[in-house]
């Protein structure tokens, strides 16, 4: 990404927004720099001075995406029982569901084949820092005895984020992010440790 005049950062925030909202809703692949200059009204050479291609957009948009994403999981952990934590952290993907928006790294994955490298090595960082902070939580819940499963906690986190992406996309073809939380809140009571 190019450095643009320090007044510029509400114009790249912006930016970011809109293509935070058309990679949630489309894809990565769905849409294209014209469609965020007719958003805000500005040429796509505008687009850029900010970003000089889609892939530096693509990889700045992950990067504050997982930035947001770190600041949830640490709210989260000051929660006291693994359990809640693991609702909590369901509700993040509920809460995107809601809006009419899907996980942007889920939608990235979906367009993982036709990604830049360096885009879906951060696509990968991001899931296995929610892989690892899982497996943590569900570490902590069984030593509490607040949460009960068989095998290593890194295949249960790995299930949890497959459960609750795939929960995603059924619930969006539905449009009803019940069926998300429904399934969502199975999964967590499968391994309550009561």
């Amino acid at each position: 990404m190019r450095v643009a005049a320090q007044g510029s950062s509400d114009t790249a925030e912006r930016i970011l927004d809109i293509a935070e909202r058309l990679v949630q809703t489309r894809g990565f692949n769905g849409f294209s720099y014209a469609d965020i200059a007719a958003e805000m009204g500005i040429t796509k050479a505008g687009l850029h001075y900010h970003f000089e291609t889609k892939a530096a957009l693509g990889t700045q948009l992950i990067a504050r995406y997982s930035e947001n994403f770190r600041h949830a999981l640490e709210a989260i952990d000051q929660e006291a029982d693994a359990r809640e934590k693991l609702h909590r952290y369901a509700a993040l993907y509920a809460r995107v569901l809601r809006k009419d928006r899907m996980c942007l790294c889920g939608m990235l994955a979906s367009d993982y084949a036709t990604l830049p490298k360096p885009m879906k090595e951060a696509v990968r960082r991001f899931f296995d820092e929610n892989e690892a902070w899982l497996a943590r939580i569900l570490e902590e819940g069984r030593k509490a005895r607040t949460l009960r499963f068989t095998g290593p906690t890194h295949e249960i986190a790995r299930t949890l984020i497959a459960s609750f992406e795939g929960a995603m996309l059924v619930a969006r073809s539905y449009g009803d992010a019940g069926r998300f939380e429904s399934a969502a809140n199975r999964v967590v009571a499968q391994l309550d440790g009561k």
